[in-house]
C-alpha cells in the first residue's frame, strides 16, 4: 500500500508476523499497526494455534464462534478477515502454522508457516529479518529443528513469559513449553517482552471509541470485536477490567520502530519448567529481556497511522 511519508531504504526491514489472532482481541491491533508501518516489508503472516485456551472456558469460546478442535484455523480466518477489511487481500501472504504444540523438544511440527520462516531466512537479502511472535513460539522452534542454519539469519521478538527472575504461569509461554525450551536453548537472537512489561500497554475503552472506531471499516471492527469480547468474557474476576484493555502484543511493532536501547537487560537464557518458572543456568547463551516499553509512543504511533490511513483512503 502507499504511505503518506517515506522511510529511507537503508532503514527498512523484512518482517514475518506470527499471531494467534483469534485468541483474544489485541493481536488484531498489532497486526494492523504493522501493516500501516512503512519501515516494514511484510513477508508473510503466520496463523498460530492457541490449543488449550478453551480447556476451562468452553462456553466462552463457543460463544465467540471458535473451532475448539483447531484454533490455528481460527487465527487464519481472522488474519484473512483483517486483510479483507483493509483491502489488502493478496498483498500479504498468509500461512498456516502448527495446529498443536510440539510433543517433545526433538520433533518439529511441520507446517507451511515453519517452512516459510526457513525459506525467508535462507534468502540472500541485505535487509535484516525479524519474526515477531504474539502467541506461542511453536513455529519458530519447529523451523529451527528443521533447519538449524536459520539461527544466525533472523531475530525473534516474543511477547511471552512472566516477570523475571522467578517466572510463573503465563499464557503464551504455557501453550507450548517444549517449543519455548527449544528456542531458549538455541542460538537464535531473541528479544523477550514478559508480562509485567506488555501488560502496561494500557488503553481505555473511551480512547478506543474516539481514536479507533471512527476510522473506516477496520477501525470499526477493531473496536467492536474488543467490545464484544469484553462483554462476553465474564468468567474471571480479575480480567477483563471492564473499561480498559492492555494491547499487549503491540510492543512487537514499537520495538522495531525504536529498540528502546536503555530499556532491556541481557540475561542468561533460562530453561522453562512445566509450570512456566525460569530455571536459571550458568551458560553463555544470552537473550534480550525488556524491562520497559513506551506505551504512549506505541499507542500514539498506532493512532496516528490509523488516521493517516483513513485520510489516504478517503
Amino acid at each position: 500500500m502507499k504511505f503518506m511519508y517515506e522511510v529511507p531504504e537503508s532503514r527498512k526491514i523484512r518482517l514475518i508476523i506470527n499471531s494467534d489472532a483469534k485468541n483474544e482481541v489485541d493481536d488484531q491491533y498489532a497486526i494492523v499497526h504493522a501493516l500501516l508501518t512503512p519501515k516494514f516489508d511484510i513477508k508473510g503472516i503466520i496463523a498460530a494455534h492457541f490449543t488449550g485456551a478453551h480447556d476451562n472456558n468452553e462456553a466462552l469460546y463457543t460463544s465467540l464462534g471458535l473451532h475448539l478442535g483447531n484454533t490455528m484455523e481460527d487465527s487464519y480466518e481472522e488474519i484473512v478477515k483483517i486483510l479483507r477489511l483493509m483491502n489488502m487481500e493478496g498483498h500479504v501472504p498468509v500461512f498456516k502454522g502448527a495446529e498443536k504444540p510440539m510433543i517433545n523438544e526433538q520433533t518439529p511440527c511441520i507446517s507451511e508457516g515453519a517452512k516459510h520462516i526457513i525459506e525467508e531466512a535462507m534468502k540472500e537479502d541485505s535487509r535484516p529479518l525479524f519474526v515477531t511472535f504474539q502467541g506461542t513460539i511453536t513455529d519458530l522452534a519447529s523451523a529451527y529443528l528443521m533447519e538449524p542454519a536459520i539461527a544466525n539469519r533472523l531475530t525473534a521478538i516474543w511477547i511471552a513469559g512472566a516477570k523475571y527472575p522467578e517466572g510463573g504461569s503465563e499464557f503464551n509461554m504455557g501453550v507450548d513449553i517444549n517449543a519455548a525450551n527449544v528456542v531458549f536453548d538455541s542460538p537464535i537472537p531473541l528479544w523477550q517482552v514478559p508480562s509485567n512489561v506488555y501488560s502496561n500497554m494500557r488503553v481505555s475503552i473511551a480512547e478506543l471509541f474516539t481514536r479507533v472506531k471512527p476510522y473506516g471499516e477496520i477501525g470499526e471492527y477493531l473496536y467492536q470485536q474488543l467490545i464484544h469480547f469484553n462483554m462476553v468474557h465474564t468468567l474471571w474476576y480479575q480480567w477483563p477490567k471492564g473499561e480498559s484493555w492492555s494491547l499487549g502484543d503491540s510492543p512487537v511493532v514499537s520495538l522495531l520502530l525504536d529498540e528502546h536501547e536503555a530499556s532491556f537487560t541481557m540475561r542468561e537464557a533460562p530453561r522453562i519448567s512445566p509450570e512456566g518458572f525460569y530455571l536459571h543456568r550458568q551458560n553463555e547463551r544470552k537473550i534480550r529481556v525488556y524491562d520497559y516499553v513506551d506505551s504512549r509512543f506505541t499507542l500514539e504511533d498506532f493512532f496516528a497511522k490509523l488516521a493517516l490511513y483513513f485520510t489516504l483512503k478517503s
